[in-house]
């Protein structure tokens, strides 16, 4: 009777140790992704959401929840592909080595899968959709390849890598506005806004991430013109975004009080000409993006209450 009660207890204890094995494992891979950058992210695609549903119904519920778990795995696909391809890259970046996903105990393999993943996952839901989401959530995902993968290697070409930015800014945008119209010139008038915004922002990034990338030989705008001008250039597309965004609501494809949202702009000047005078530092660098994201943070709120109260 013993030897029965042991086993017993023995066959139950190793019947409950999966169980915190497996929650270890989703711990390591949830700390693998980039839980900010994917949260940021998720704001162009319900902005465009909200310019093609300016007042959404029950029925509309089902669809934008949809919209964003399919963003969500999305976006996480294009940052785990860009960390399964740049594994190498990153482990001899100082700024980059403690935070890449074998210091968190996952292998490449894995994160390798995952990526392939979520990717079926969010075509899947995008499909739910229309065809014009699912079409515009695959042409997302080929650039993130184009970008990414060391066979194409866009991430180190110079201009491309920008034009790359620059196409998925517009279409992350149009992803969402798809939701509820059909993709005229009003949705792409706005989505050059975004479009703007997101290569400037990549623009700044390359600048934050120049001592590594010289060190690994990866030739993007920052390594090839130098950071400074880079740096320059991102500031003039902020720039002329800003303009855009004052001219759309004087034209009135925007509504018109949006208009005084340019008085951030010279906020968001100051902090770039201090970041430049103070070196470009990859710590000043991301003071900066942490600034100018709470700049654009309250321009997508700002959008969707005066569509609201439109």
């Amino acid at each position: 009777m013993r030897t029965s009660g042991t086993s017993i207890r023995t066959a139950e204890a190793s019947a409950v140790r999966p169980a915190p094995i497996l929650g270890e494992r989703l711990r390591r891979y949830l700390a693998c992704l980039r839980l900010p950058e994917i949260l940021v992210l998720q704001g162009s695609p319900l902005l465009g959401a909200a310019f093609a549903i300016r007042h959404p119904a029950v029925e509309n519920v089902g669809p934008l929840a949809m919209l964003i778990v399919a963003n969500v795995c999305l976006m996480a696909h294009i940052f785990m592909l860009n960390d399964w391809s740049g594994l190498t890259a990153d482990l001899t970046d100082s700024n980059k080595a403690a935070g890449v996903f074998t210091a968190r105990g996952v292998g490449r393999k894995e994160i390798g899968g995952l990526a392939a993943g979520l990717l079926v996952l969010s075509l899947l839901l995008f499909s739910r959709l229309g065809p014009s989401t699912l079409w515009l959530s695959l042409a997302i995902a080929t650039l993130s390849a184009f970008y990414s993968l060391p066979y194409f290697n866009w991430k180190g070409r110079p201009l491309l890598s920008s034009a790359a930015h620059l196409a998925g800014g517009a279409l992350h945008f149009l992803l969402g506005y798809s939701l509820g119209s059909v993709i005229d010139r009003r949705g792409l008038a706005i989505a050059t806004f975004f479009a703007l915004t997101f290569a400037a922002g990549h623009l700044t990034q390359e600048v934050r991430d120049h001592q590594g990338d010289v060190l690994n030989a990866i030739r993007t705008n920052a390594v090839i013109f130098g950071p400074r001008r880079t740096f320059v250039a991102s500031l003039a597309l902020f720039t002329l975004a800003y303009a855009l965004l004052l001219l759309l609501a004087l034209q009135g494809i925007l509504p018109h009080p949006l208009a005084a949202l340019v008085a951030l702009y010279p906020l968001h000047l100051r902090w770039s000409l201090e970041t430049l005078a103070g070196g470009l530092t990859y710590t000043s660098i991301r003071r900066l993006q942490a600034r100018y994201r709470v700049l654009y943070a309250i321009i997508g709120l700002a959008m969707v209450a005066a569509l609201w109260l439109n």
